[in-house]
């Protein structure tokens, strides 16, 4: 009985090596996010703020028939200077660092006159976005606690985008 001649497969590895290869990407200029200077960000950097609650960062100063206590909103932009002032030092000339989503919980109240420490440790950093794990206290107290993301953007750029959305 005369069985037909079967092709060998070629392996993986062979058709890889067969495939026509992309040309590289041009290189990026030396100030544009992304570019090789980034790579002086890497996990662990880590900032703390403190800060004495004004009256004016109640959440009664909005509406009084709310509370006088710290507003969700001003104990996240706490977290996010925090997370911006981690990054700082070792961004690209140029740049800044933007915020681009919070996922943050708030755990207890204060009043003003209390003192507040936010902090930020960069954990995760891809390309030209980060993220940080960011915990907001009240001496022994832990008042809120997430995740600040944020892109690292040209300045310049940034600032022309946001003023030509004013008008």
């Amino acid at each position: 009985m005369n069985r037909p001649v079967r092709k060998k497969k070629k392996s993986k590895s062979a058709k890889r090596a067969a495939r026509p290869k992309p040309a590289a990407p041009a290189p990026a200029p030396a100030h544009a996010p992304g570019h090789a200077a980034e790579s002086k960000l890497r996990a662990g950097l880590q900032a703390s703020i403190e800060r004495v609650v004004l009256q004016e960062w109640t959440i009664a100063s909005l509406d009084s028939r709310l509370p006088p206590v710290l507003s969700t909103p001003h104990m996240i932009g706490l977290m996010e200077i925090a997370a911006a002032q981690a990054i700082l030092a070792e961004l690209p000339p140029g740049t800044i660092s933007v915020g681009t989503r919070i996922e943050v919980d708030h755990l207890k109240a204060v009043t003003a006159g209390a003192t507040i420490r936010a902090s930020a440790t960069l954990v995760r950093h891809e390309g030209r976005f980060l993220v940080f794990e960011a915990e907001a206290r009240s001496g022994e107290h832990l008042i809120g606690r997430g995740r600040v993301f944020r892109a690292i953007v040209e300045h310049q750029k940034f600032d022309e985008t946001a003023r030509s959305r004013a008008t």
